[in-house]
């Protein structure tokens, strides 16, 4: 709290209190464990989502995703998505303590090969994943491997919860280092990966200066940073997800890098790509509907706007 005492005193105090309350929720959820915070969680993102302007957005998102599907079943998959969010959410204190197990609160991989598959010169994959599963789970993973994976995270509007936040995520992440977006963290990005650094990046949110790219037959602005990161660096792409067996217990999948088609061309190269990763996002969504994150806008809003007349 020192870096808040030139504050007025009104807001010194909002501040105490804000890191008050953070501490104690994440103080309970450890002590309940990390199967119990996943419940409890889940039964408060299941009573309050619904009231929610996200509830929305996730119906007209899986109107364009699943023109077919009826609006009970799409009703259901939206419940689900937000019983998947509010466990990531209740397990986000436990972080630190899940360990590579056979059974229980924990995880297990498949596709391990894959990784050591896609090293190239001796410099390690760029990995690409989705807010599917538990994906706060993929650095610390990708720590207690020992790969040297770097994220990318978008800061908190409140300041003190966002340094709590990177707390817990410094604790757990084994040694993994955290960018933030903007020019600042890009900078940092390709200094780590000229050292031999690599990074995991999150690919399935609307980027506005992004480029269009096609998702569930729609164009979806997609971030080209993946495949321009990749090609600059000669680096192979993985995908990889992080998905929910059960409540805090997890598998990371681990898939084939991606045979890519390079034309020399660099706007193209960019766009082939995004296409493979795109496809790739798809059918996880479409594999376990309910545990992507349906409540942000992947596509423009008049795509969103025409579903719902």
């Amino acid at each position: 709290m020192s870096s808040d005492i030139a504050l007025p005193r009104s807001r010194r105090f909002r501040a105490y209190m804000t890191e008050m309350s953070f501490n104690g929720a994440v103080g309970l959820m450890r002590l309940i464990g990390p199967a119990h915070a996943s419940y409890v969680g889940a039964k408060l993102a299941g009573f309050i989502g619904p009231f929610l302007s996200s509830t929305r957005t996730g119906m007209q998102n899986l109107a364009i995703a699943f023109p077919d599907m009826e609006d009970r079943e799409r009703r259901q998959v939206v419940r689900g998505a937000w019983d998947n969010l509010g466990r990531v959410i209740g397990e986000f204190s436990h972080l630190r303590n899940f360990a590579r197990t056979s059974s229980g609160p924990g995880w297990e991989i498949a596709g391990e090969e894959h990784i050591a598959a896609a090293w190239r010169n001796g410099q390690p994959p760029i990995f690409f994943s989705a807010h599917v599963g538990n994906w706060e789970m993929i650095l610390p993973i990708a720590g207690a491997l020992g790969l040297p994976v770097g994220g990318v995270y978008r800061a908190a509007s409140n300041p003190i919860v966002e340094r709590l936040v990177q707390g817990i995520r410094h604790e757990a992440g084994n040694g993994t280092s955290m960018f933030p977006k903007g020019s600042r963290g890009a900078r940092s990005i390709v200094g780590h990966m000229a050292s031999g650094g690599t990074v995991g990046l999150l690919v399935d949110q609307k980027m506005n200066d992004g480029i269009a790219v096609p998702f569930f037959g729609r164009d979806a602005w997609t971030a080209p940073a993946l495949a321009q990161l990749a090609m600059r660096f000669q680096r192979d792409i993985v995908p990889i997800r992080v998905v929910r067996l059960g409540a805090a217990r997890f598998q990371l999948i681990c898939e084939p890098a991606l045979t890519i088609t390079k034309t020399g061309e660099r706007a193209a190269d960019e766009l082939s790509i995004m296409k493979l990763v795109n496809a790739h996002v798809e059918r996880w969504v479409a594999e376990e509907p309910h545990q992507w994150l349906w409540f942000h806008r992947r596509w423009p809003k008049h795509e969103t706007t025409a579903t719902s007349h």
